[in-house]
């Protein structure tokens, strides 16, 4: 059962899944309509999930269950995993590219692969305050607060000591 994400309770779960380019609007438009229809239906055992997505910055697909209404099993995550990775088929697209981080610099996503962020930090252009992404966070509530951090307050504290 899709619900509009801003609805999801704070306790509810999420996923965040970065893109390796830049969602344009017909591939958001795509993923409304796929990602709608998926939800709509979307059961564990048989139960109903009571879920929602959203593309944020053109970049990140967050989809989120209330668990507070039915849990997600293992083979309902399965299907949403599944979910996505037609999705990225389809808008030849990676969702699942561990390699690149995401800055918040001057209000502009900037995506740089891990082995650089050295040199990035080492020539000034990410010093400890550049917001980066939690894209751990396991819930709305975090998602909300801790989603975007200051680098020195990630994993990324340990180019700054």
């Amino acid at each position: 059962m899709y619900i509009p994400f801003e609805e999801m309770a704070n306790t509810s779960r999420v996923w965040i899944y970065q893109a390796n380019r830049v969602l344009s609007t017909k591939d958001q438009l795509f993923l409304d309509q796929k990602c709608k229809t998926f939800l709509e239906q979307w059961a564990a055992h048989g139960q109903s999930l009571k879920s929602s997505f959203q593309v944020v910055h053109d970049k990140f697909l967050i989809v989120s269950v209330d668990e507070s209404f039915n849990q997600a099993s293992g083979c309902s995550i399965d299907a949403s995993v599944a979910l996505v990775k037609s999705l990225e088929q389809s808008l030849d697209i990676s969702f699942f590219d561990r390699t690149q981080v995401c800055f918040l610099i001057d209000n502009e996503i900037i995506e740089i692969p891990i082995n650089g962020i050295k040199t990035y930090v080492e020539n000034g252009k990410i010093n400890e305050d550049t917001l980066t992404f939690n894209n751990l966070v396991d819930n709305i509530g975090a998602f909300n607060k801790e989603w975007k951090i200051a680098a020195k307050n990630s994993w990324l504290k340990r180019y700054f000591q």
